[in-house]
């Protein structure tokens, strides 16, 4: 008599599914048998998986919402200029732009030794910068590098608003 090959399990998730384990060497399948018993069956698991990857995407979703409206927000109440450049670049230029500017306002300003002239003086050259992509491609940058990433724009990075500059 041969060592069975179809074996019925009963998962975790009390399924029980019927699994070909020809595949497997015969002295292997009883372990592995045993195994799939502790977890779901292949239906229950993707079922949790997607779910778990909707949620962590209404999530993201929801945290990136509230940073754009935070982002809005602070554009507003600090005289910050609308981005330019592509339609998708603009939400994340715009999230960009204040995460640098506010780590930059906390290292030079509340932990540094900058007065409020010296920030203002940063926030006329950081108005000036219109193109969301720059911002972006500070995304990164240490808010202390602000001042020097600033005066290192181009006149692309300037924008449109006043094309005399």
């Amino acid at each position: 008599m041969a060592v069975r090959t179809h074996w019925t399990v009963e998962h975790a998730c009390s399924h029980s599914v019927d699994h070909d384990l020809s595949n497997r060497p015969a002295d292997k399948r009883a372990g592995f048998a045993r195994w799939l018993a502790s977890k779901d069956c292949t239906d229950c698991w993707k079922a949790a998986r997607g779910a778990d990857s909707e949620s962590k995407e209404e999530w993201l979703a929801t945290k990136r919402a509230e940073e754009q409206e935070a982002a809005v927000a602070w554009a507003k109440q600090f005289g910050m200029p609308q981005l330019e450049g592509p339609e998708k670049a603009l939400e994340w230029g715009e999230r960009s732009r204040r995460q640098l500017m506010t780590a930059a306002h906390t290292a030079l300003v509340i932990e540094g030794a900058w007065d409020e002239a010296d920030w203002a003086e940063l926030e006329e050259k950081a108005r000036s910068i219109t193109r969301a992509g720059w911002w972006i491609d500070q995304r990164d940058a240490e808010g202390t590098d602000l001042l020097e990433l600033l005066d290192a724009a181009s006149e692309t990075d300037r924008g449109t608003e006043n094309p005399f500059r």
